[in-house]
């Protein structure tokens, strides 16, 4: 199966490209964030038409969420130009949202039927596009994602590690948990997708995928502040984690995961599997650059 993957430089992208690229079942046609950010419909259509593709893979959106990007009405937009093009050619769209649809009020996981309900300016565009997407091309998976972490871009993980090496202290929000997931892990469970789609299989909605342990930025921070401690002169001691002082409503953005395991096999697996290994990747590229 040939796919357009649209965001190849992003974490995701990268990670993707590598589990597809090892298991040799499908080709891809890489694009970079820059070369996506189309000013005009006609150009988004021309771009799918020339990777002459079956599916189109977009982490856009997500990516730039988890690198603190602002969104913006022209991203949304482009997502209802490349459903738009998707339909009219027969191509799947597989686009990549967030959990930040919601809004984190309910004490449990949130599932798939759950209706977006962040009244946020970045909640409202999530579900904007979301729904952009679903009225517009009939041949479409959106896979709500846990915060991605990985040891390339701008992500929460290097944000942290970043902060540690420059010592002092780090104000943490411990208000709001959530299942981050590695970019390593959110590239199987969309090459597994993939797998299945390329096989005839015919389960187009929504799914939402995340780690299986929610956890909250303080206690992520300090399991990245043990590992870093190993690989670099950081000391535990040398950065101190601080809560804030002032604590809000308790929030919660949890996802529940049942339906990707019925539907495609996929089972959720802990965050805290992947953090060694990103941190150790992490400053490797460091010492590279």
């Amino acid at each position: 199966m040939r796919v357009l993957l649209i965001g190849a430089d992003t974490a995701v992208g990268l990670a993707l490209q590598s589990f597809i690229v090892r298991w040799g079942r499908h080709e891809v046609v890489p694009l970079s964030t820059s070369a996506c950010r189309w000013k005009s419909e006609r150009q988004a259509k021309k771009a799918a038409r020339r990777a002459s593709c079956e599916v189109i893979i977009d982490t856009r959106v997500v990516s730039a969420l988890d690198a603190r990007e602002e969104l913006h009405e022209l991203d949304v937009e482009r997502c209802h130009w490349l459903a738009k093009a998707c339909q009219r050619s027969d191509i799947r769209y597989l686009y990549l949202s967030s959990a930040r649809v919601y809004s984190g009020s309910h004490d449990r996981p949130y599932t798939e039927f759950d209706q977006p309900d962040n009244s946020e300016s970045v909640g409202q565009l999530l579900g904007r596009a979301e729904s952009l997407v679903k009225d517009t091309c009939d041949g479409h998976l959106i896979l709500r994602l846990g915060p991605i972490f990985s040891a390339r871009g701008d992500n929460s993980l290097t944000y942290l590690l970043d902060q540690f090496a420059a010592g002092g202290s780090v104000t943490l929000d411990n208000n709001l948990s959530g299942c981050p997931v590695d970019a390593g892990d959110a590239a199987r469970v969309i090459a597994a997708i993939v797998d299945q789609i390329s096989t005839g299989a015919d389960a187009w909605g929504v799914y939402n995928y995340a780690s299986s342990d929610a956890t909250h930025c303080y206690e992520f921070a300090e399991a990245l502040l043990a590992c870093a401690s190993q690989y670099s002169a950081i000391a535990e001691s040398s950065v101190e984690l601080l809560a804030p002082e002032e604590v809000g409503d308790p929030l919660n953005r949890a996802l529940e995961c049942s339906r990707i395991l019925n539907t495609f096999a996929i089972k959720q697996v802990p965050w805290r599997g992947f953090v060694a290994d990103a941190v150790k990747q992490y400053f490797e590229l460091q010492q590279q650059e």
